[in-house]
């Protein structure tokens, strides 16, 4: 069930913050966190085959960064993230529940314990936000605890600790994952959703930080049936063939247009921070394609870290397109703050405020990005894939970015890879060998960043574990 607070406490809490740092001109917040859409699932990132005209005409009038970067390849490590501005390697939620999936006797390494709830010593957007007098209002697919209240929000709409609806359609599920909400008409779980959020956005008054993170386009591939006849016989582009699939995207751009119309209705539009992106790559396989990057969600590939990522502020941010400069989820949290003009935190964040950049076209400092992954990820198609082998989308191990250059690090027989990725986006030519010299400087910074962030290292070896030929 929905839980508002009623509006005449929202009233209480403006009165009560009126002493706090927020003034006419700060900004309202909507973060969109897309569910598992992959790099170039909206048509705006070159997609012929999904139709997305609502985020296309948002991202037209903002700045898109074509180079932006997970902070993790798979969805509560990289919420995480987001929220807190931190490494994995901080918070050590590293997967979905537990470590070690995939067959014992496949894993070479005792993986490190997972983190399944995010640790209150962490503050968060919504909390921050709120001590400076904001409303906030959380959407959707939560996936850090059971109660994002507990976390600075004021209104929760359907968030809690699952990962995946248990359905998309009434009642959302059963007993054991269920989404908590209700809707008297029956509808889609997106809809049902939104409509939720267009009442909140009737009620609020500025300011607001909006945290809206639709469960779709996660599994399960539920279609939109009103949607089916305009995709069931277009064409596929670069292996991006799903109808289904391509339903549940179409009906999330509709939504959204409910929710950019809704903001203009209201006049919240004009003064609004808006930041989309996705949670990390696409479903690979039969859901979804990125080409031309490499293999998707839970691979450290391009195609499960490299997402949609843009930024939207009428006035404030020119649009454009950056191809050029790597950005990191990390980075929002920081951007936010400085956009409000909180400077409390600045010294606690691992990413960094691009708000110079996005404002003042200010060249961002070319820093390295790091992934940590310490545990097994099973794979999900053994036929159809293209990770380093088929029984796992990721096994332990680390990479970081840097310049042109990306190296992967295996923790099981410490082997690397290296990619120039101006040249070879796609990840298919290892220079580590030929570039003796690049591959040791990223493997020496990778190592030390281990250090600076006491980065658990798997060592210990399975009694279980059987060599095969496919290992």
């Amino acid at each position: 069930m929905i839980r508002y607070i009623t509006f005449a406490i929202i009233l209480q809490l403006f009165i009560s913050c009126s002493n706090n740092n927020t003034n006419e001109q700060s900004p309202n917040v909507i973060f969109i966190n897309i569910d598992d859409m992959g790099w170039n699932d909206v048509s705006f990132m070159g997609s012929q085959y999904y139709d997305t005209p609502n985020i296309d005409a948002l991202a037209a009038d903002a700045m898109v960064f074509t180079q932006g970067y997970a902070a993790s390849a798979n969805c509560a490590p990289s919420r995480a993230s987001i929220n807190t501005g931190k490494w994995t390697t901080r918070h050590q939620i590293y997967t979905v529940s537990n470590s070690d999936r995939g067959a014992s006797k496949d894993r070479k390494l005792i993986p490190i314990k997972n983190t399944t709830l995010l640790s209150k010593e962490f503050p968060v957007i919504a909390q921050k936000l709120k001590a400076s007098g904001y409303v906030t209002c959380h959407s959707g697919k939560w996936h850090l605890s059971k109660d994002p209240l507990k976390y600075g929000f004021d209104v929760n709409i359907a968030g809690g600790h699952q990962g995946a609806p248990g359905s998309y359609y009434p009642p959302y599920g059963n007993k054991n994952n269920r989404v908590d909400i209700q809707s008297k008409e029956g509808n889609y779980l997106t809809d049902v959703i939104m409509d939720q959020t267009l009442s909140f956005l009737d009620k609020v008054e500025e300011p607001f930080f909006l945290h809206y993170t639709p469960y779709a386009v996660h599994t399960p591939i539920h279609k939109v049936d009103s949607l089916m006849s305009k995709y069931v016989d277009k064409a596929p582009y670069k292996g991006q063939k799903n109808p289904e699939y391509a339903t549940m995207i179409d009906n999330l751009d509709r939504n959204i247009g409910h929710l950019i119309k809704k903001l203009k209705d209201r006049n919240l539009f004009e003064n609004a921070l808006i930041i989309f992106t996705s949670d990390n790559g696409g479903y690979y396989g039969k859901i979804t394609k990125q080409k031309p990057l490499r293999a998707g969600k839970g691979s450290y590939y391009e195609g499960g870290i490299r997402v949609p990522f843009f930024f939207h502020w009428k006035g404030k941010i020119p649009n454009g397109l950056n191809d050029k400069t790597p950005i990191s989820h990390l980075d929002i949290f920081p951007t936010i703050m400085e956009a409000v003009g909180d400077h409390s935190m600045d010294n606690e964040f691992d990413g960094n405020s691009i708000l110079n950049s996005l404002t003042n076209g200010t060249v961002v400092t070319e820093r390295a990005l790091f992934w940590h992954f310490p545990i097994y990820l099973q794979g999900y198609d053994i036929k159809e894939n293209e990770n380093r082998d088929s029984l796992f989308r990721t096994r332990p191990g680390s990479v970081v970015r840097k310049g042109d250059w990306k190296l992967h690090y295996y923790f099981e027989d410490n082997e690397v890879e290296l990619y120039n990725l101006i040249e070879d986006v796609g990840e298919q030519n290892d220079l580590s060998k030929i570039n003796a010299t690049k591959t040791n400087q990223l493997l020496n910074e990778l190592k030390n960043w281990w250090v600076d962030t006491n980065a658990p290292i798997p060592t210990q070896r399975n009694p279980d574990y059987v060599a095969s030929k496919i290992n």
